[in-house]
């Protein structure tokens, strides 16, 4: 019996395929997927808090937790640099809580074996002595790779993965996931720093706002009446808080002296005195409103104006002398009954004088010393009697010091020469003084502030 020949074998058929490296490579992918959607939600979530937390300890808790998972660590360490110098763990995330309590001794022990000198600014090799002793501590089983964190391109603090996985590795793609991390957590400290600066200066703002306050209730708010002459007076300081100083004070209110060459009369006499304090802002507003405290005591004393001011030196040169501040004052004493002006001057800028009979102007000066320079200055008086019509300018050098764009100085003569042009077209000491800071103003220019306080008294007889 014969055997039939085997069939040829058809040719549309096939053996069965291998299809596991198709299985493979999908699985691959959708892992790859998972992974992806994993870390962009952790990376989101971390966004958010950075976003919502106001509290910076609240978010640097998320940092080491994040960096773990975004890497597939076991764990992960923050430390930041203080100000005193030393490097401190700030937070630590390890997944085995069996094994936290050593991981943070051995950290801790590691980050105290770094000190920097205090207030200096981290150095680039921080991370490597860092490194050294994270090895040294945790041992060889652990593998540790870091990244510096930075804020205005100076090391704040650093952020280390931790595995007891041999086989880890500290690819590419972790470590610019540690990096973006890292740069998440320099945001979170830059932006609480900015946070810290930015209440202290709405403190500071609040309290130079009360100091201004302050000093604008003891400037006068308006000017006296007082018999035979009209008064006009400004004071526009460059801060909030000034050194400048006007004020008129009575120089015997309510009391009765004997007159020397009448019978009793009352005593009516008017001080009007114009200062500055070297330098501005707080210091100098302080030191004027002591100034202005003690002036007025001595006033009541019913000295000569160069006694008042010698008294005033002696009692103010101790406070002055410590703060290295000095004060210009000049002090004045008006009689209506006599048309009688007193005064001594402490170098402050001399008063101007406009005579109305023959339209010319004039300094008021005397001999003396800053108020604080030496103990024993001494000062001496002056005299004069105004007629109707004369003008005098108390004023302070914010306006002859004053620039213009090119840094021409409004000196004591342009002033002088707008001081005559005023008085020769104006009547009222409000429209003279209006003119002069319109016209030291101009000088300036119209969108420029002046850097110094400007303060102008304008007085009349009538």
């Amino acid at each position: 019996m014969s055997q039939l020949p085997s069939q040829p074998a058809d040719s549309n058929s096939s053996a069965p395929t291998d299809v596991t490296p198709v299985v493979a490579l999908k699985e691959l992918v959708a892992r790859l997927h998972r992974e992806q959607n994993k870390i962009q939600d952790l990376l989101s979530s971390l966004g958010f808090a950075l976003r919502s937390f106001n509290n910076l300890n609240q978010f640097l808790e998320l940092i080491p937790l994040m960096a773990t998972r975004v890497t597939d660590a076991d764990g992960s360490a923050l430390f930041l640099y203080k100000p005193n110098g030393q490097v401190r763990l700030e937070q630590l995330h390890w997944q085995d809580s069996r094994q936290r309590k050593s991981i943070r001794k051995a950290l801790e022990a590691a980050s105290s074996q770094i000190s920097l000198p205090t207030n200096a600014t981290p150095l680039a090799t921080t991370t490597g002595m860092l490194d050294a002793q994270m090895h040294r501590c945790l041992g060889p089983d652990m593998q540790a790779f870091g990244t510096a964190i930075l804020v205005k391109h100076k090391e704040r603090g650093w952020l280390y993965v931790l595995s007891k996985d041999p086989e880890y590795t500290w690819t590419e793609t972790r470590q610019k996931l540690v990096r973006l991390v890292a740069d998440q957590t320099a945001v979170a400290i830059e932006n609480d720093e900015l946070g810290v600066e930015l209440r202290k200066k709405e403190r500071l703002d609040q309290e130079l706002e009360i100091g201004a306050e302050i000093q604008r209730r003891l400037l006068p708010r308006q000017c006296p009446n007082i018999p035979g002459v009209a008064l006009a007076a400004r004071c526009k300081p460059a801060n909030q808080v000034g050194g400048d100083y006007y004020d008129f004070i009575p120089t015997n209110h309510n009391l009765m002296i004997k007159g020397k060459d009448s019978d009793d009369t009352e005593a009516n006499r008017w001080a009007m005195v114009i200062g500055d304090v070297m330098g501005k802002g707080v210091p100098a507003g302080l030191i004027m409103t002591m100034m202005r405290g003690m002036l007025r005591g001595e006033v009541l004393h019913l000295n000569s104006p160069a006694r008042i001011l010698q008294n005033l030196n002696r009692v103010m040169y101790a406070d002055l002398d410590n703060s290295s501040r000095f004060i210009t004052l000049f002090y004045s004493e008006y009689d209506p009954q006599k048309r009688l002006l007193s005064y001594s001057n402490a170098a402050h800028n001399p008063p101007l004088w406009w005579h109305a009979a023959t339209k010319t102007v004039s300094r008021l000066d005397t001999n003396g010393m800053l108020i604080g320079l030496e103990a024993n200055s001494q000062y001496e008086n002056g005299q004069i009697y105004l007629e109707v019509g004369d003008v005098i300018i108390y004023y302070t050098d914010g306006l002859t010091d004053a620039a213009s764009p090119s840094g021409e100085r409004f000196d004591e003569e342009s002033l002088i020469l707008a001081f005559s042009s005023a008085c020769k077209h104006y009547k009222e000491p409000q429209e003279i003084l209006d003119c002069l800071f319109n016209t030291v103003k101009q000088f300036i220019g119209a969108d420029r502030q002046n850097n110094d306080d400007m303060t102008l008294v304008v007085l009349q007889a009538r």
